[in-house]
């Protein structure tokens, strides 16, 4: 077990697709990490179908901010005029909408959100926030019977990667040619630094303060790395060269950080820089 193994940052995503937060403090709850009273993933943009679009559809997703201000939830792009929608208020009936294989319900955010969205990417598209009268619960093949639920995330709660996995990554990159990149290709919840290089893939819990996070699954990286979170330009990096030494038969792709759920510390606080420590598997 490492010695001084910490928090290094917190990010909170409240679209998912767009760019994300990175607060100093986070509150912790079953369906992951919160920041100014919404949670991660609470917010999604989806089609005229109601299925959900993400970065890869719509790379441009990278250049939109979201942002809490003053009890609304902001917008804004380059070129654009922002979008405030007040998070309080009377809202919409909900919806059926779909994440990857889960039909949930979601509340429609207006029209005004809906053009903002549509003009911003040239497609019929509408903002929905999700419904949290209802579950929709991780997989019980990793999750078991935890009861773990999630928002609009893809699968899990949290996404925990180590500093030093990404600094591996970076030199294998430099040792082709390419630049390195940044920890935002990945969009984690939780960064830890003082891990050995991918070591969070045997890790088993990690206890923060009160909080007590259960690895469960690995990542499967998709196309969305290889997405200039700055630009919302596309390349070919790093899912190439992560696939020289990152694939994972079992998976079916190439793995690169830990989702996690929730064992204990629904409520808490998380911190950058606070000291964590962790149980591996073997």
């Amino acid at each position: 077990m490492a010695d001084d193994i910490r928090v290094a940052s917190l990010h909170v995503y409240p679209v998912k697709g767009c760019r994300g937060l990175s607060p100093a403090s986070a509150r912790l709850a079953i369906t992951g990490l919160s920041t100014d009273g919404v949670g991660d993933r609470e917010f999604m943009i989806v089609d005229r179908d109601g299925r959900f679009v993400t970065q890869r559809d719509f790379p441009r997703l990278a250049l939109i901010d979201a942002v809490v201000v003053d009890g609304a939830l902001v917008l804004s792009a380059p070129g654009c005029a922002p979008l405030s929608t007040p998070l309080a208020g009377k809202a919409a009936n909900s919806r059926n909408v779909v994440v990857w294989s889960s039909e949930v319900r979601g509340f429609d955010a207006g029209d005004a959100a809906a053009s903002w969205l549509s003009v911003w990417l040239a497609s019929e598209l509408r903002l929905v926030r999700f419904d949290r009268k209802t579950k929709r619960l991780c997989n019980p093949e990793y999750a078991g019977d935890s009861g773990a639920h999630t928002l609009f995330a893809d699968s899990y709660p949290l996404l925990v990667i180590g500093e030093e996995s990404l600094a591996e990554l970076n030199e294998r990159l430099a040792a082709a040619g390419h630049r390195a990149l940044p920890m935002n290709r990945f969009r984690p919840c939780i960064v830890l630094s003082g891990l050995p290089p991918f070591a969070e893939d045997q890790v088993d819990t990690i206890t923060i303060g009160d909080a007590v996070l259960k690895c469960v699954k690995p990542c499967v990286r998709c196309r969305v790395t290889t997405t200039d979170q700055a630009t919302a330009e596309v390349g070919i990096e790093p899912l190439r060269t992560l696939g020289e030494f990152r694939m994972d038969a079992r998976m079916g792709g190439v793995t690169f950080g830990m989702n996690a759920i929730v064992l204990a510390g629904d409520g808490s606080t998380l911190r950058a820089g606070a000291a964590a420590t962790v149980d591996y598997r073997f």
